[in-house]
């Protein structure tokens, strides 16, 4: 059972925290690039408990700045974007992407000591239509080279979602391959389901999940988190392989609706220790996405990204429909499912009082990661994965997988057959 200490530390990642620092460590979505139209209005955004405000100056480059003028503590998120930066509307302070301040018109000669000033800033990257920013102190590492991070952008869907709770529970579920057997399992087929086929089969996932509700699970240590072995007997000479990872220090990556061509990678960036974004990037390697489909396989939101099923709402569960068409009576809506369940944990949720077993060793070796993490930060050492050398920065075994294979077939024989394949 994880003490109560364990469980803070996890979970806390406000400035000054250890979680918090780790977290820092590297490079984290912000906001969406359609969030930050050019020319358009500064952001607002909280982040790992911090007050920033997002814009893109007149030459598109986006840039994060504390959101309090460091003249009177003005937001910024009302100011105009001209001349090289962002402008206070209070007194007319003016700051460029890097928190230099351009000039202070209301002082003579544009403010001679401008120079000395500075307002928190912190560097951002954009690539496949999201926005990173490093939020950490020091050289910032290079943002890692995942495959869907350097993907062809029509090769890449990307969406996000608010969530009411904190960010490690709902990370949690992503390596938890036991819930799909209930959770996510769909009694009756949706269309999509029925267009999903898994390689080496002739059915889909769902269908596949649903004909061994208890799988065995073996996990594995990589240089940047765990690789999870899913394994379900389907008869006497078949087996359903599912490969997914956790990726320190907060995100996942699992086969999706893309099938053998991709994966899915849910990204949890701490708001605050109680509220949190989920970025989803649904990723094919071989066909171009089909973004319609990505969107209509997204529970329907509003315009903020907040899923219109909620808590306020019981995620509009239709227990009718439990009987013959979806185990959790919340339609075909993945995302709704699991923010009921990791929502309805409560806002941070108290370890210290669940009952773990067999199934959730993925789980459990996630958290010995990253508590391992964490005091090798504290220790003064680098993060885990942190790539600074461009030679270094590829991820060639991290491949997820999706696949019927032969029950004789020993999968950790097999899975580094299939990386080999995919390299």
């Amino acid at each position: 059972m994880i003490s109560a200490e364990e469980n803070a530390l996890l979970t806390c990642t406000d400035p000054g925290t250890a979680c918090g620092t780790l977290l820092r460590r590297y490079w984290q979505p912000v906001a969406l690039s359609s969030e930050l139209s050019p020319g358009g209005a500064p952001l607002p955004v909280r982040i790992l408990g911090e007050d920033l405000v997002l814009f893109r100056d007149d030459q598109g480059r986006p840039g994060l700045l504390g959101v309090h003028c460091c003249h009177r503590g003005a937001d910024l998120s009302y100011g105009r974007v001209e001349d090289g930066g962002l402008r206070c509307i209070y007194h007319g302070w003016l700051y460029d992407v890097d928190g230099n301040c351009l000039d202070q018109p209301g002082e003579p000669e544009g403010g001679r000591e401008r120079s000395s000033f500075h307002q928190p800033a912190y560097p951002c990257r954009e690539q496949v239509g999201v926005i990173f920013a490093y939020l950490g102190g020091g050289e910032p590492p290079l943002l890692r080279n995942f495959e869907f991070l350097s993907a062809p952008a029509d090769h890449v869907f990307v969406s996000k979602i608010h969530h009411g709770c904190n960010y490690l529970q709902a990370n949690e579920g992503n390596i938890d391959p036991v819930h799909l057997s209930f959770l996510h399992r769909n009694l009756e087929e949706s269309e999509s389901d029925k267009a999903r086929v898994v390689k080496g089969g002739d059915s889909s996932p769902n269908s596949l999940i649903g004909r061994n509700l208890a799988p065995t699970i073996d996990v594995e240590l990589t240089d940047f988190g765990v690789r999870i072995y899913t394994t379900r007997g389907l008869d006497e000479a078949k087996q359903y392989l599912r490969v997914s990872y956790f990726i320190l220090p907060n995100l996942s990556a699992f086969p999706g609706q893309t099938g053998e061509h991709g994966c899915t990678i849910n990204w949890h960036v701490p708001i605050d220790d109680t509220h949190h974004w989920k970025f989803v990037f649904v990723f094919d390697r071989d066909n171009t996405i089909n973004a319609a489909l990505a969107k209509q396989d997204r529970s329907d939101m509003t315009e903020d990204y907040r899923l219109i099923r909620n808590q306020a709402n019981r995620y509009l569960q239709d227990r009718d429909s439990m009987r013959d068409q979806s185990f959790s009576g919340i339609g075909h809506h993945f995302q709704a499912q699991d923010l009921c369940v990791t929502e309805g944990e409560g806002p941070v949720q108290d370890r210290t009082q669940e009952h773990v077993v067999t199934s959730d060793r993925a789980i459990l070796a996630a958290r010995k990661l990253i508590l391992r993490s964490i005091k090798d930060v504290q220790d003064g050492g680098e993060a885990p994965s942190v790539k600074r050398d461009p030679e270094s920065n590829h991820f060639p075994e991290l491949a997820v997988l999706s696949e019927v294979v032969d029950i004789s077939v020993p999968v950790r024989e097999h899975t580094k057959n299939r990386i080999a394949e995919l390299s």
